[in-house]
């Protein structure tokens, strides 16, 4: 009896909402690419392989990524040009600086006609170091989180946020295939967030620079010298900077800041009315508006479009200045495992 009824809803699902027939008969036919295997792409390519999609993995055929693809149990793995070649769908799901070199060499001359363009962030669409051809679907579907959040969100049934965006619709096919991604991907539907190519890449680009990975880590540290300067330890300067930030952040993303001022101490809602401003002031909002423009007319961009090998290996030297060995001894003592 429960299996007959489990059967009518099922049917019933496919009468009323023709989404399942479609998705249903789009995942028989599509095969779709995962281009890239770190972070993001081993998050995908794992959660569309466990939602039984056909995919195939696209790498160098030197690439160290191949081992922990092929550790993960990716049933297909070949070459970019050749997982591009038999795919209706490519995801882009590599370093923004490679998109355009990846793209010219790989991608459009093995693309296949009407198949679609997925991106992960709007970067190279929007500032156009990528062009794609005018029949070709464009799709953006960019994850606020990392690579490992998007698979915990997938085996845990509760997505993270995904920004969404339609710039091409060469085919017609276009919202289909996003909704194909979306179902399999197990992404809600209250998770989706309309948005545009520009915003996204700009707004993405900013918040990196600004706040989140730029602005926030030099405060920090900033913070943590100070305290060592004055004679705590680093051990205590770590505790007091950083340690404790993910619960103000966790307060934020629940009640706001001014939720977030409501639920601290007295005395830390006071000395934040005095000092706040004090060190964030006015000049801070000036030179981010300064990134914003740089951000905005394309020098980023084009500065990002140059990193070559050599110049990722210096700033990846130049970037272990950005931390003290102090500081980091703190941080793998008192880390949440």
């Amino acid at each position: 009896m429960i299996i007959r009824l489990i059967f009518v809803i099922r049917l019933l699902q496919y009468k009323i909402n023709p989404l399942y027939c479609h998705v249903a008969r789009e995942q028989k036919k599509t095969k779709t690419a995962v281009i890239g295997y770190g972070s993001q792409g081993r998050a995908w390519a794992e959660n569309l392989q466990d939602s039984k999609c056909d995919i195939v993995v696209g790498l160098p055929s030197g690439s160290e990524s191949r081992k922990i693809a092929q550790k993960d149990r990716v049933k297909s793995i070949t070459t970019t040009s050749r997982a591009v070649k038999k795919s209706d769908i490519v995801i882009f799901a590599f370093p923004d600086h490679l998109h355009r070199p990846v793209f010219e060499k790989d991608i459009r001359p093995n693309f296949k006609e009407g198949a679609a363009l997925v991106f992960l962030c709007g970067f190279s669409i929007h500032f156009k170091t990528i062009v794609p051809p005018s029949e070709t679907d464009v799709i953006l579907l960019a994850p606020l989180g990392p690579g490992a959040a998007v698979r915990e969100g997938y085996l845990s049934k509760k997505s993270i946020q995904f920004f969404y965006d339609i710039y091409q619709n060469g085919t017609g096919r276009a919202e289909k295939r996003l909704k194909y991604l979306v179902k399999n991907l197990k992404i809600k539907n209250n998770a989706l967030i309309k948005t545009t190519f520009r915003d996204e890449a700009i707004g993405d680009i900013f918040g990196e620079q600004a706040v989140l990975c730029g602005g926030l880590t030099q405060l920090i540290k900033s913070g943590y010298e100070t305290l060592v300067e004055s004679g705590l330890s680093s051990d205590k300067a770590y505790l007091e900077v950083a340690y404790q930030l993910d619960l103000i952040v966790d307060l934020i993303k629940k009640f706001g800041i001014k939720g977030m001022y409501q639920r601290i101490s007295v005395a830390a809602r006071y000395g934040s009315y005095l000092s706040g401003r004090k060190i964030m002031d006015s000049s801070v909002k000036k030179r981010m508006k300064e990134t914003l423009r740089e951000i905005r007319n394309g020098n980023f961009a084009k500065k990002l479009s140059t990193l070559s090998p050599e110049k990722i290996k210096k700033l990846n030297k130049d970037m272990k200045k950005m931390s003290t060995p102090s500081f980091e001894k703190s941080a793998r003592k008192f880390s949440r495992k």
